[in-house]
């Protein structure tokens, strides 16, 4: 086992491929719009910091590249674009499905056409019987539909959606076109149409706006959804139409916990990991995505949602469970300790007593013991000589003290027998907590193995 240095000691790195260091260096570019665009968290990392890694770790020919924590498929994307083979793991259904539909781009482009113009022809048929117009105009919008004909959620999943996050009517009408996608979409084709759906619901039809958190403006009287959803739909036809050429390049996600990849992967079959964990802090990562989670029918009931959660890296209070482990992981790591008492302390200081507060130091130990797991159970995937590059970032979110996350997993991965190559500086965010600059940093590993 490696030696097990404290946090503090480990040194930044001023080698990281030179780039711009500012809150916008994750932004998509014009050119990267292909699949990376059909649905996209607002802060995944970019594109182009999967091209710097993959040049900067080389790997031999036919390497496979995995992102263990795929989200909605950044690096497996950009490997397929690239062809190079590769695979993920996610835990989330929906980000799972977002990020195997992005892989796949067999579907034939005019077929997709044609099948959004048949399920768009059955959605307006649909609205027509209740007088609903797709694109109203002010003199419409004042004579909404009686309330009592509009769709609705099932009560126990309106309660699981951000209140106010969409509107009655924009609701009723994404509602029947979802279902005109699962009637009459073609199997083939569905899922593409579904994601497009997904997309639309968070950019144009809901009434959610995105900056750090997820938030709900002012509510829509009524939107759009149809034409929206179909110039999606056509914008997915023409990308695929440039990325076929790249579609038999072997990529595929996996539905399931990452800190289980041994059961899912071959052993010694990876030669580079490139991937963004979940952070400390009390972002919820099934909220940010609630609404389309819940319309799309990939959660189905609040039971549904905690299985949900049981199965990711605990990373903030609203996933903790009283028969959680991993805080266990950790207990003889003096830095992590450290901080949770600090957290505690403060907590008593401040004299906050809520549940979730009480919570802050113990998910602080459970999130990184988790990693820790996940570090563990990867080293059989992997083989000897694989790099690996996780994009952390820094967080203050638990009463304001410090935690340098990038310094901290790469302390648990060196005392697990990985090389910490160095810890880059990839760019700077806003905390919304202290209104600090936080870094954001990509921690550069290599795993020296054995061979057989």
């Amino acid at each position: 086992m490696a030696h097990a240095f404290p946090a503090e000691e480990i040194a930044t790195s001023s080698a990281a491929p030179k780039r711009r260091i500012s809150a916008d260096a994750n932004k998509l570019g014009n050119d990267d719009r292909a699949a990376h665009d059909w649905y996209r968290f607002v802060l995944s990392y970019p594109p182009h910091l999967v091209r710097d890694y993959l040049k900067r770790l080389p790997a031999p020919a036919g390497q496979q590249v995995l992102d263990p924590f795929c989200g909605t498929g950044t690096t497996v994307v950009e490997c397929k674009k690239l062809g190079i083979s590769s695979v993920g793991v996610e835990a989330h259904p929906l980000s799972h499905f977002a990020s195997s539909t992005k892989i796949d781009w067999a579907v034939d482009p005019n077929e997709l056409e044609d099948s959004g113009r048949r399920v768009a022809a059955a959605a307006l048929r649909e609205l027509e019987k209740d007088r609903i117009v797709d694109d109203p105009s002010p003199a419409l919008i004042a004579e909404m539909p009686d309330r009592a004909k509009l769709r609705t959620l099932q009560p126990e999943l309106e309660n699981l959606i951000l209140r106010n996050s969409i509107s009655p009517l924009p609701l009723h009408k994404a509602l029947v076109l979802r279902d005109a996608i699962r009637l009459t979409g073609g199997d083939r084709c569905q899922s593409h149409l579904l994601l497009a759906l997904a997309k639309a619901l968070v950019s144009s039809i809901g009434n959610l706006h995105f900056g750090p958190e997820v938030g709900v403006g002012p509510a829509k009287a009524d939107a759009p959804v149809i034409s929206p959803w179909l110039r999606l739909v056509n914008q997915t036809a023409d990308d695929l139409r440039l990325l076929q050429p790249r579609a038999n390049v072997p990529s595929h996600v996996h539905h399931a916990d990452s800190r289980d990849i041994a059961k899912l992967i071959q052993p010694h079959s990876i030669d580079t990991v490139i991937t963004s964990p979940p952070y400390p802090n009390e972002k919820d990562y099934t909220r940010t995505t609630r609404l389309e989670t819940i319309l799309l029918g990939f959660i189905t009931s609040k039971k549904e949602l905690q299985a949900l959660k049981r199965t990711m890296v605990r990373s903030n209070t609203r996933g903790v469970y009283k028969e959680d482990t991993d805080h266990h992981s950790v207990a003889d790591h003096p830095e992590i300790q450290r901080i949770a008492a600090a957290i505690e302390a403060r907590r008593i200081e401040m004299g906050k007593t809520s549940g979730f507060e009480r919570l802050y130091a113990k998910v602080t130990k459970l999130y990184f013991g988790g990693m820790a797991r996940h570090f563990a159970d990867l080293r059989a995937v992997l083989r000897p000589g694989a790099q690996l590059a996780y994009v952390v970032g820094d967080q203050a979110s638990y009463l304001r003290i410090m935690i340098r996350t990038g310094q901290i997993l790469a302390s648990l991965a060196g005392q697990l027998g990985y090389e910490v190559v160095s810890i880059d500086l990839f760019r700077t965010r806003l905390a919304t907590a202290t209104r600090e600059q936080l870094r954001e940093e990509v921690v550069v590993l290599r795993w020296p193995g054995t061979r057989e």
